[in-house]
């Protein structure tokens, strides 16, 4: 079967369950699913940007810092590349063919745009899912060395270098934790797995829609993305149903409520009764 004729919900499912799940395809296909149009010849186009970014880059470039500074120049400084408070208001702001489009998005799409641009040429380059916040890391993250000499840098901020001292700050903002805390816990720093990277992209959609009630249909989307990936929390499956309702598709939404509390009812009872009461007040609105 030739990939143009494949369905895209049915690619992404694939493709999150390879061996090695491929990000950019990943988010190109949620882009897709944003702009049903993308088709396959966006989908090949968005690849061929990040071909080309990549072959932009310099050739020779040893060490992590000077890769940092090397995507920093290309990415921020000559093609600028970066975000603002305003990005968080806007759902292409996490939609990867768009962000390569506008040269503006979120930090994790723009981290998504370093990553793949850096991965293409050769760079030891990996995402960190700090806190509310995240950047891209580059060196070995099995072989830390002092943390004082972790390389990490901030593509919302242009692909700033991040000192410890930055980082920590960053940390200590959206945890609460003491600065010294944030620099000492190295777990905060581990490489992101992609499929957790795209989970993360979809929530973030889904906290766009959340705040747009005229925009169900978007959420119900995210939701049906994540529940394709092989590891997602099983709760998605209640706020499908519940966003079935609200799109006024009561028997389906009551049915998959009903579903979900005999999955949850052998540990959490009271939880399952509450949902039964919610799936059959769905049901009574048929009437």
């Amino acid at each position: 079967m030739r990939p143009e004729s494949v369905d895209p919900r049915r690619r992404f499912a694939v493709e999150a369950r390879a061996d090695r799940p491929d990000l950019a395809t990943l988010c190109l296909l949620v882009g897709a699913e944003a702009d049903p149009a993308l088709g396959e010849a966006g989908i090949d186009a968005a690849q061929a940007e990040l071909d080309r970014l990549a072959g932009l880059l310099p050739f020779g470039v040893l060490g992590a810092r000077a890769w940092a500074v090397a995507l920093a120049e290309l990415l921020g400084e000559r093609c600028g590349f970066e975000g603002s408070p305003a990005e968080y208001q806007r759902l292409d702001s996490s939609l990867l063919p768009v962000v390569l489009r506008r040269r503006r998005g979120l930090p994790i799409l723009l981290s998504v745009v370093w990553m793949e641009v850096a991965r293409r040429a050769g760079a030891p380059v990996y995402g960190v899912a700090l806190p509310g916040h995240f950047v891209v890391g580059f060196g070995d993250p099995g072989d830390p060395g002092d943390p004082g000499e972790r390389i990490l840098a901030d593509p919302f901020a242009g692909g700033r270098l991040l000192t410890s001292a930055d980082t920590a700050l960053l940390v200590s903002g959206a945890t609460g934790m003491t600065p010294a805390d944030a620099a000492l816990d190295d777990s905060l720093f581990a490489p992101a797995d992609p499929l957790d990277i795209v989970l993360r992209v979809l929530n973030n959609i889904r906290a766009w829609a959340a705040t747009r009630p005229e925009r169900t249909d978007v959420a119900l989307w995210a939701v049906e993305l994540s529940l394709l990936l092989p590891a997602h929390p099983a709760r998605l499956r209640y706020d499908r149903a519940q966003l079935l309702v609200q799109r006024g598709e009561f028997l389906q939404g009551a049915t998959e409520m009903e579903e979900y509390a005999e999955v949850v009812a052998a540990v959490e009872p009271s939880t399952a009764e509450a949902i039964r009461r919610r799936a059959r007040a769905a049901r009574a609105m048929l009437n």
